[in-house]
C-alpha cells in the first residue's frame, strides 16, 4: 500500500513538473520581449506616442550620425531600401525618414519589418513615435510605397555615443496576418 501511495505521489509530481515546464516555455518568449523592450536591450526600443517628452530640449551642442540599413529575410522578392543612408540628428530633435518598398513577387503580399538598433546601449534612447514596423504592411502585386519613420534620440544618451545604426529586416508575413488595420499613416503609395 505504501508503494502505491508513493507511485501516485511521484506520478502527481511528475505531471505537475511537466505542466510547469510547458507553461514556463510558453511564457519565455513574451517575457523575453517584454524585458528587452523595457530595458532597451537586444536592439529593441520602446514605442513612444509623443514626438518628445514634455520640456525636452534639443541639445544643439551634439550631433549623432544615424545610419539606416535594410535586409531581406531569406529569399523574399522585394526591393527594400532607405531613401537616406545616413542623417545627422541632435539629441531631442525629431526626424522623419522614409524607406522605399516594392513588391516584386507578382502576388499580393503581407510583410513585417523588425527593427534592430546598435550599439545596444543606444537602443533605449532611440524613440520611434511612428513607424511602418509597428504593424504588418500589405502590398498588392507590383505596389510601391515610401514608408515613414518618425523618431528622436533622447538627450540622456551617453556623450560617448556618436553613431547609431537603425536596421530593419523585412520578413514574409503571409500565413501570419494579424486581424488589425494595416499601418498607412504617412505611407505614400507610388
Amino acid at each position: 500500500m505504501n508503494i502505491q501511495k508513493a507511485n501516485k505521489r511521484l506520478t502527481f509530481m511528475l505531471v505537475c513538473g511537466v505542466i510547469f515546464m510547458f507553461g514556463f516555455c510558453y511564457m519565455l518568449v513574451p517575457l523575453y520581449e517584454l524585458i528587452c523592450k523595457k530595458e532597451g536591450i537586444n536592439g529593441k526600443s520602446a514605442r513612444s506616442v509623443t514626438t518628445a517628452a514634455p520640456g525636452m530640449k534639443i541639445d544643439y551642442s551634439r550631433t549623432i550620425k544615424v545610419d539606416f540599413i535594410t535586409v531581406l529575410h531569406h529569399d523574399i522578392r522585394f526591393k527594400f531600401i532607405p531613401l537616406h543612408r545616413r542623417i545627422d540628428i541632435h539629441p531631442g530633435e525629431t526626424k522623419l525618414v522614409y524607406f522605399f518598398a516594392e513588391n516584386q513577387t507578382g502576388n499580393e503580399m503581407t510583410v513585417q519589418a523588425i527593427p534592430s538598433i546598435t550599439p545596444t546601449d543606444a537602443a533605449r534612447f532611440l524613440k520611434k513615435t511612428e513607424c511602418f514596423c509597428f504593424t504588418q504592411q500589405f502590398f498588392a502585386r507590383g505596389q510601391k510605397a515610401d514608408m515613414p519613420v518618425y523618431f528622436f534620440i533622447d538627450p540622456a544618451i551617453s556623450k560617448d555615443i556618436k553613431e547609431v545604426t537603425l536596421s530593419y529586416t523585412l520578413f514574409d508575413a503571409r500565413g501570419f496576418e494579424k486581424k488589425q488595420a494595416h499601418f498607412t499613416k504617412g505611407r505614400i503609395n507610388l
